[in-house]
């Protein structure tokens, strides 16, 4: 029997596509077409309803691979009787909001990507009109209904339902449409009239957001650029924590004097902003800026802001300072979505919840984690502020940031590293809470690995959940306090002989 549980990687599926790297191909066509069918078992099931009643989209992103991966999907869909929507190049929210818009009113849909990953990469995101995004225990599922799967020819393919659809065109009205509300224009108003935005696509799916958002209602575009897709991605990572992508936009925005810029993730549902005066928006910036564009609960309530678990101290003091309560969770964009929805069910106004990657899900917008939208409700505050003379910049005047920041990935050498580095995580909160480290506490509470208060810094200590490693994040609040911490952290680890603690000096 077939095994694909090795393609899971968290929520989503990912592997490799193309050997134009040297790597062992694991997601082939024929792999695709079996996810597809397990896919489509799972959400015929999840719905109580037979195929041949069931519509779902199709879109991939700008990968040399996604044209073949997507005809294998489409194919096994349309195979197994449900209509199938061809989307051709989309972005990973559009496929999301074909469930939503009520011309296209899917059942589910699936998008082809594998987000910031080399070119060789690809991978496989689903959707299910009720719940969203599906979780990890879903990807599970569907894999393991996967390696099952029969031969579709075998079962009564659906008459001519496999089609192309123009999907983006219904997104970027609905962008269009959610711009022009917030200023209280129409469209025709040219409600971006004036502002000038440079948008970096980095030759992902996001090129569209400049030509058919943006430059409609007025802005000018004209400094923007690799909105061309290109699965090879030539020109930078297209990632917006990429310290070299971002950079190359500010250069953009500073040449071109544009008031921001906004840079996009392969998929569209990541991004980050540079100010007019060059200088990023991203990680605790992207958070904080995120959260003063929620609107708040009926009782005027700024509510909670959900991130994930390396957000910085400056970070939740600015968060306190403008109203909001903040709860740290855990990495991983579905885990700070889970609970931004669990609060809310619960009774506790939570607008976003958003992790330092620039995933960022408001709860105005069915917790998508949707990098366009977020970046709609900047343009239009952009342009509210250029109207009064400021810049986008300017609301997080009091937001600091730490002096330095590092990651270290401590390898773990031991056979069941699992096993091995929760007896780390074990001992290193035994030694902090028994007082005996001067200088440290933990931190309370703590929803993932071990977070530590330093008197100049902090540092959070977890494991991976596929690699043997132990990722450590340290953060100071002063010039050579990374060194300093970790220091005494290479201390404090030594006694555990499998963990590699030589990176830390």
């Amino acid at each position: 029997m077939k095994d694909y549980s090795k393609l899971q990687n968290g929520s989503d599926v990912r592997g490799v596509a193309s050997d134009m790297l040297g790597k062992q191909v694991n997601l082939t066509a024929e792999a695709a077409s079996d996810i597809a069918f397990g896919f489509g078992t799972w959400l015929s099931d999840a719905a109580g309803k037979k195929a041949d009643d069931m519509r779902v989209a199709v879109g991939r992103d700008s990968r040399v691979t996604g044209p073949g991966l997507q005809e294998a999907v489409c194919s096994t869909l349309n195979g197994m009787g449900f209509e199938v929507l061809d989307c051709g190049l989309a972005s990973t929210p559009a496929m999301f909001m074909s469930c939503v818009f009520p011309e296209t009113a899917c059942d589910g849909a699936v998008m082809i990507t594998a987000s910031h990953l080399p070119p060789d990469r690809n991978g496989l995101k689903f959707f299910e009109k009720e719940k969203g995004g599906l979780d990890k225990a879903d990807i599970s599922d569907i894999l393991k209904l996967a390696a099952l799967a029969q031969k579709v020819h075998l079962i009564k393919q659906a008459e001519n339902a496999w089609k192309p659809y123009p999907l983006m065109n219904l997104y970027c009205a609905h962008l269009k449409t959610r711009i022009a509300a917030i200023l209280g224009l129409t469209e025709d108003d040219s409600p971006l009239g004036g502002l000038r935005v440079c948008v970096d696509a980095g030759n992902g799916a996001g090129g569209f957001y400049a030509g058919g958002v943006l430059e409609p209602l007025g802005a000018d575009v004209s400094g923007s650029q690799f909105l061309e897709p290109d699965g090879l991605f030539p020109n930078h990572a297209p990632n917006p924590e990429d310290a070299a992508a971002v950079a190359s936009l500010s250069r953009r925005v500073l040449e071109t004097g544009a008031d921001l810029g906004i840079i996009f993730d392969t998929d569209v549902d990541r991004m980050a902003v540079v100010g007019h005066n060059g200088k990023d928006i991203a990680r605790n910036g992207i958070v904080a800026l995120a959260a003063l564009l929620c609107p708040p609960a009926e009782d005027g309530s700024r509510g909670t802001i959900v991130t994930d678990s390396i957000t910085s101290t400056q970070l939740a003091d600015f968060l306190k300072a403008n109203g909001f309560a903040h709860l740290r969770f855990k990495r991983g964009y579905k885990n700070v979505i889970n609970k931004g929805r669990e609060l809310n069910a619960a009774g506790t106004y939570c607008p976003l919840a958003i992790e330092t990657s620039g995933h960022a899900a408001l709860k105005e917008n069915y917790f998508l984690d949707d990098g366009a939208y977020l970046a709609a409700k900047v343009v239009a505050r952009a342009a509210q502020m250029k109207a009064e003379g400021r810049h986008i910049e300017d609301l997080l005047a009091g937001l600091d940031e730490p002096a330095e920041a590092a990651e270290f990935r401590l390898a773990v050498n031991a056979k069941d590293f699992a096993s091995y580095a929760d007896g780390v995580l074990e001992g290193l909160r035994e030694a902090i809470a028994s007082g005996s480290v001067p200088g440290m506490s933990l931190e309370l509470p703590n929803y993932e690995g071990v977070r530590v208060n330093c008197c100049d810094g902090w540092f959070l200590i977890r494991k991976s959940l596929h690699d043997p490693l132990m990722p450590l994040n340290i953060e100071s609040d002063g010039a050579g306090g990374v060194a300093r911490i970790a220091a005494a952290v290479r201390s404090l680890l030594e006694p555990f002989d499998q963990l590699d603690v030589s990176k830390l000096g």
